[in-house]
């Protein structure tokens, strides 16, 4: 590898990755089977739904009879397994769908009961966890949490709850956020899905699904979720996608989400595609390779960073549910340190100095390496955390695994030159 001296690796890192990687090569291996049978899966919609040139034409104002963006809503509600999808560009974020998503199908005295703990930080002004005149507590909607055990549902107190109550929508986000939990894994999400409609079959159960699309074979939809939402800045953007998110579900409350996020009446019938099309059918088209770069990007910094005595989660040969790994540094210098290696070794703003900073919808101080040449992707590279014990960082992404590893031998290398 040539011009490692640009981004200060040390020698000893270099000898640590050259082992590495002969010794992951079967985790390696399976990563390029998730690869594989995404391809198939995405190509095979692609073609089913006759995708062409003339489906990248632009779409402006009210956006009628975009034909594009119906063949992109019919694709993806194929390759995640509902019966209908909204994939849109005027989502600016995954939390913003979610909050579409909450809005549609809760109403005044409604209870929302999430069975994974407290939801995302973004989410607590949405909720009226923390107050804000806007959230979904000043609408008189109720929230009510069920904390996870040993990292699986507390099926027990579930039952109690859906038996005492009456619960209009279950969310379950199954990545970890700034948790230390772990995410949860497909099976345990069906598992629990059971048990629920077993006991309340109108309840809604929607799925957060955030940074878990393509790394395991079966989506939440696929294992009887009722909804589920991503963002498209993450996985299944591939890096391409600028902004945008997805809602993938049952037709019903799709129809809810659109008329939320447009108007009554007229839903999923408007929303100009502003030249976006070609964006959305590239990147999930790229999906399956950046996904499967970014797990293995993730298992070779877990398999490094646990041989340097690090605390890490998963580790290199457990399941990736996500595409997140946690490292517990312990320390705000390692910490910071880190995610300043992974900066140094990004594609975009490579001088710039990561620093501890204010972010709105967070209430500690945040770390974040993102140079990214879209703002707040997560699926090209990044790391951050919060500045708060045990001082964990939470790595995502790269949209190769060479850029992917150039980054974690930066990072490494600048807390041990330090």
């Amino acid at each position: 590898m040539n011009n490692l001296e640009l981004f200060n690796i040390n020698d000893k890192v270099v000898k640590m990755v050259k082992e590495a990687e002969e010794h992951l090569q079967k985790e390696f291996k399976l990563c390029d089977d998730l690869e594989e049978y995404f391809s198939l899966k995405v190509l095979t919609s692609f073609k089913n739904f006759n995708v062409s040139e003339s489906d990248f034409a632009e779409t402006t104002g009210y956006g009628y009879g975009d034909v594009g963006r119906d063949k992109i809503e019919s694709i993806f509600a194929q390759v995640l397994g509902g019966e209908a999808s909204l994939v849109r560009g005027q989502f600016i974020s995954g939390s913003h769908a979610l909050t579409v998503c909450l809005f549609a199908l809760l109403r005044p005295n409604d209870t929302m009961l999430s069975i994974t703990g407290l939801p995302y930080d973004t989410l607590h002004e949405v909720i009226g966890i923390k107050d804000n005149p806007s959230s979904l507590a000043s609408f008189n909607i109720h929230y009510e949490q069920i904390d996870l055990i040993n990292d699986d549902f507390d099926y027990q107190k579930i039952k109690e709850t859906l038996i005492n109550k009456k619960i209009k929508v279950i969310e379950i986000q199954r990545s970890k956020g700034y948790s230390t939990r772990k995410s949860i894994a497909i099976e345990k999400v069906k598992k629990v899905i059971d048990f629920i409609k077993e006991i309340s079959p109108e309840t809604i159960i929607m799925v957060d699904n955030c940074y878990c699309e393509f790394t395991e074979k079966l989506s939440p939809c696929e294992v009887g979720a009722d909804i589920m939402v991503g963002s498209l800045i993450k996985n299944l953007g591939g890096g391409i996608a600028r902004n945008g998110a997805y809602i993938v579900g049952k037709k019903d409350l799709i129809n809810l989400c659109a008329e939320r996020l447009n108007l009554p009446g007229e839903g999923i019938l408007v929303g100009p595609s502003l030249g976006m099309n070609r964006e959305f059918l590239m990147g999930l088209y790229h999906a399956p390779h950046v996904v499967a770069s970014a797990l293995k990007t993730a298992i070779l910094a877990s398999y490094l960073l646990e041989k340097l005595g690090y605390a890490v989660e998963p580790k290199y040969n457990e399941k990736h549910s996500d595409i997140v790994e946690t490292i517990y540094f312990g320390n705000s210098k390692d910490l910071v340190n880190f995610c300043k290696g992974i900066q140094s070794a990004s594609a975009i703003d490579s001088n710039s100095e990561v620093e501890p900073s204010d972010m709105p919808g967070y209430d500690d101080k945040v770390v974040m390496a993102s140079g990214s040449f879209t703002q707040g992707s997560s699926i090209e590279i990044s790391c951050d955390g919060p500045i708060r014990s045990p001082f964990i960082a939470y790595l995502q992404g790269s949209l190769t695994y060479p850029y992917g590893k150039i980054a974690i031998m930066s990072a490494i290398s600048k807390i041990i030159n330090q």
